[in-house]
């Protein structure tokens, strides 16, 4: 037998090693989710351009991907509105939310409920809606002293008559739930609208078009305008009215909304749930009866992906409701999606859509998504395939809403009701 020359084995010893290294070196230069996120935010190329936001993940790596996601935006708000926490001032652009907050009881092993509590006055002067606003800090003080939560009154930006469903509004009560989760450990799926009077006007307007965000609203002598409460099939929904309060037809307004949500729920027995209460003998200040709203809706979870959606676009515009999107440029006010997914058949329904374009999210909680998924519309199917969770998916779907309950690793465009946007 030749003898190889020992040279030679150096050489070839040498030769794998430098080999392994650069594999090595090579794997540990390839981006991944850790280490983009350990990147500076402001250096940060964008996610889309990253080989790894595309690449299909296991169930088991979306978890894992989407822990690191809520993370990292929730480091990122912290960074944005931590300081305007601290001082009880929210600030975008030209305006501004005070807001003052206490707790009661003992927090839960999942986290806080939050209520959020809106005042009345409207278009007076700012020394009026001041005085409103600090009577609403303490207005419920009694009643949950005997409850558990963070009691959160917010002061409105502006003094107009519609102080409290402005479309700024929105985006204020965006933030403040989400600085409410990272900063007084609130549950996300315990988050609760009230308001009285102009209050009251807006959670009218506020728990239908911001229904995903609550687990239930109470509405205390209020003044509907234009809102529908097709919105509420998945958000409890109590109302407070004295039988007396005949300005601007508050009372009738409030019996109207008994009626549809009884037919509602006549309809849809399970959805639209509702507590509406006409106080016999009294006007617009109630003597707080009212207050009996908190604990009732403090029963109610949020179901962050309900099986069942019904979405009637608001005047104020809304590209995302619970796991459903229309793109901002086909928006069309009062225009109606209706739409479901089931489990056992492992598919999603588009019941009725307007939109030319539709995009379904889906995550884990809501179908077997190692299994092929069938989307249909009105019952007949425009696909059946398997469908990739992606890190990208879970990164927009986190930043469009930052909620940590409503985080998707697919998403699924529709065309016209009759075919997949590849």
């Amino acid at each position: 037998m030749r003898k190889i020359p020992v040279f030679f084995w150096i050489f070839l010893h040498l030769n794998c090693a430098e080999e392994k290294r650069n594999s090595v070196s090579e794997t540990q230069d390839t981006p991944t989710l850790s280490s983009w996120i350990n990147q500076d935010a402001d250096s940060r190329e964008s996610l889309a351009k990253m080989n790894f936001a595309t690449t299909p993940l296991s169930e088991k790596e979306a978890e894992e991907a989407t822990t690191l996601l809520i993370q990292d935006h929730q480091t990122a708000l912290e960074a944005r509105y931590g300081s305007q926490w601290s001082a009880g001032v929210l600030k975008m652009g030209d305006l501004q939310m005070p807001f003052y907050y206490q707790h009661f009881g003992t927090a839960p092993s999942g986290g806080r409920s939050l209520f959020i509590s809106l005042h009345g006055g409207g278009e007076t002067s700012a020394e009026v809606n001041d005085q409103q606003y600090n009577n609403q800090k303490h207005l419920y003080d009694q009643t949950m002293n005997g409850m558990e939560g963070v009691y959160l009154a917010a002061r409105a930006p502006t003094n107009t008559w519609n102080l409290w469903h402005q479309s700024h509004i929105d985006d204020f009560l965006d933030v403040l739930i989400q600085m409410a989760v990272i900063r007084e450990n609130v549950n996300p799926n315990k988050v609760y609208l009230l308001g009285y009077s102009a209050g009251g006007d807006g959670v009218y307007q506020l728990a239908p078009r911001m229904a995903d965000r609550w687990a239930a609203a109470a509405m205390m002598a209020g003044h509907p305008n234009d809102a529908s409460p097709l919105g509420l099939k998945n958000t409890p929904f109590a109302l407070h009215m004295g039988a007396l309060d005949n300005a601007y037809n508050r009372n009738l307004k409030a019996q109207e909304w008994r009626d549809q949500l009884q037919k509602l729920q006549s309809d849809a027995p399970g959805s639209y749930l509702h507590d509406v209460q006409i106080h016999q003998g009294l006007g617009h200040w109630i003597n707080l009866q009212d207050a009996v709203a908190l604990p009732w809706m403090a029963q109610y979870n949020r179901r962050p992906t309900p099986e069942s959606v019904v979405w009637k676009q608001d005047d104020r515009h809304h590209r995302r409701f619970y796991w459903l999107e229309v793109p901002q440029d086909q928006i069309q006010t009062a225009g109606e999606v209706i739409a479901s997914y089931d489990r056992s058949t492992n598919s999603v329904n588009i019941e009725s859509n307007y939109s030319p374009t539709l995009f379904l999210y889906l995550n884990d909680e809501m179908l077997d998504l190692d299994q092929a998924v069938s989307i249909r519309y009105q019952g007949n199917e425009i696909a059946h395939k398997v469908f990739e969770r992606t890190t990208i998916n879970l990164y927009t779907s986190l930043q469009e809403r930052g909620d940590p309950a409503m985080v998707f690793s697919v998403k699924i465009g529709v065309s016209q009701n009759s075919s997949l946007i590849e």
